[in-house]
């Protein structure tokens, strides 16, 4: 048996045809969706990037007990654990985190992997002395990414779309299969960075979205609020657009190849990506915003399992990326270990499944978000409800909580509740690109055993604090009444249910017991 996992990067459900998008060019993802079974209630886990990885490899949570960081000693990695039952596997990426520090223990875990480069602020080429940024770059917060960007883009021309990582990285994977096809027992995973920001696109797809703005070049937002023209922001927009065609070109290579050496077969496809993002909707950029709607909180996925052979049919099922690993496993007959929580979609592929779960996910530090696919509960810090708040319409504003400003009320809880955590828990103390500093370390504890460290204690350090997260409020929303998100209900009885259910998959998940402090709910008098 063989396994394809093609991995993209911030790639908008709403934006693919397959989930009803108009207006964007992307034949072959509707042609996967004929080919696959598609899901329809995926959700995001751990946010962002790296948080996200950790549970590929682990089938666990990460965001209850640490933010961005490495694999941990006591992590078990499906990739490793495939590698040591016999399967081989390969990463081909153009994902610039795994060589920082708060990344550099995944691509390790591999048979063998190949990195291509030049993608965002990527530290690839040098140039020493002034360097005119691209017009539109400068309002990027980050100076040094912003410079190095533009330095990388000067070795990556628009009218070659060979030249850009993304193409690369799909042709190592292409090269893996074809030298390859002939083998067994090998996983291979295609990752690339696009179609997240900046929205770099060769020419040609940009020539599918014909425009007349005149205005600024703009296609790198930064995580904020959008203070840029409607004429701007369609713009970006246009960009995005023009990016995640290209994606659907490549993935085209994919199938095309798969085509061609007949691996349906006896190979499985999982195609997905991390979360989604804010293209001005709500009046927001990005995706580290606090609450998650569901614009950022639900992604595509499409799963080819050729023991079913399901094609052209869509599942209800919630799922989320601590299921991935536990999949791979089913599907190579290989032991899911003790502490995964997630479970193996291959079963659910060959028949849906409608019955209920409760699924979490979040951001360190942040809402700790609860969904059983019919209701989202949005836990904030503090843990007191808001509802029916102001700007709650269609997108044109900033929707429910997200000016980040609660009541008096609330305000009050969450001050209350500032003392309490956020702790990491971690044996490999890095940031996305730095290590802990010696302050952030002064005052570091041992702390646990957790259940899934294997008996190993874990050093506590405070959380960096975000004022945004904070200061958000609880919020409760009817899915099925209002998938916009835009009204969100205050119903006691359902409130305290849904805080009786978060309370047990957070014990299940063998959270941390300040955590039921910091959001106010009652370890011992729940669950």
């Amino acid at each position: 048996m063989r396994a394809i996992v093609l991995l993209f990067d911030s790639l908008n459900k709403r934006y693919l045809p397959p989930y009803g998008a108009t207006g964007i060019h992307a034949p072959n993802f509707q042609r996967l969706a004929d080919r696959t079974a598609m899901f329809t209630n995926a959700y995001v886990g751990s946010m962002p990037c790296m948080p996200a990885r950790r549970e590929l490899h682990t089938g666990r949570y990460n965001f209850l007990h640490r933010s961005w960081g490495p694999l941990e000693p006591f992590d078990d990695s499906m990739p490793e654990i495939l590698k040591q039952n016999g399967v081989y596997t390969h990463l081909t990426t153009d994902h610039q985190h795994y060589w920082e520090d708060g990344g550099a223990t995944y691509h390790s875990r591999y048979n063998s992997f190949e990195f291509q480069r030049g993608q965002e602020g990527d530290p690839w080429k040098a140039k020493v002395g002034d360097v005119d940024e691209i017009d539109g770059l400068g309002r990027h917060k980050n100076p040094r990414l912003a410079r190095q960007d533009t330095v990388n883009r000067s070795h990556i021309p628009r009218d070659d779309e060979t030249a850009f990582p993304q193409h690369q990285t799909v042709s190592g994977g292409l090269e893996f299969l074809r030298t390859n096809c002939d083998s067994d027992n090998w996983m291979l995973q295609v990752e690339t960075f696009d179609p997240h920001e900046p929205f770099y696109a060769p020419q040609k797809y940009r020539d599918l979205y014909p425009e007349a703005y005149d205005g600024p070049h703009f296609d790198w937002p930064d995580y904020r609020r959008v203070s840029e023209s409607t004429e701007e922001v369609e713009h970006c927009r246009r960009e995005y657009k023009a990016l995640l065609s290209f994606c659907d070109a490549q993935l085209g290579r994919v199938l095309d190849t798969m085509d061609e050496l007949d691996m349906w077969n006896d190979t499985m496809l999982i195609v997905t990506t991390d979360h989604g993002f804010f293209l001005g909707e709500r009046q927001w950029w990005a995706k580290m915003v606090q609450p998650f709607f569901n614009e950022v909180a639900t992604i595509p996925l499409f799963i080819w399992d050729p023991r079913s052979r399901v094609s052209g049919e869509s599942r209800t099922a919630l799922t989320q990326w601590i299921d991935y690993a536990p999949t791979l496993y089913d599907f190579f007959g290989v032991d899911i270990p003790e502490h995964v929580q997630g479970r193996a979609l291959g079963p659910i592929v060959a028949q849906d499944d409608v019955s209920r779960r409760d699924v979490l996910f979040g951001q360190h530090g942040g809402h700790i978000n609860m969904t059983d696919g019919c209701y989202v509960y949005m836990r904030a810090p503090g843990g007191r409800s808001l509802a029916g708040t102001e700007d709650a319409d269609d997108g044109g504003s900033g929707g429910p909580g997200a000016s980040g400003s609660p009541t008096e009320r609330d305000r009050s809880a969450s001050s209350e509740h500032r003392a309490v955590g956020p702790f990491n828990y971690t044996l490999m103390p890095t940031h996305m690109r730095s290590r802990f500093s010696v302050e952030e370390l002064s005052g570091v504890e041992l702390a646990g055993p957790f259940t899934f460290t294997k008996g190993l204690q874990t050093l506590r350090v405070p959380a960096r604090r975000h004022p945004m997260i904070e200061e958000q409020v609880t919020m409760l929303f009817d899915l099925q009444n209002d998938p916009g998100q835009l009204n969100p209900i205050e119903d006691e009885k359902l409130e305290e249910e849904m805080e009786r259910r978060l309370v047990a998959a957070m014990k299940a998940s063998d959270a941390p017991t300040e955590l039921f402090e910091r959001y106010s709910l009652g370890f011992s008098s729940q669950g």
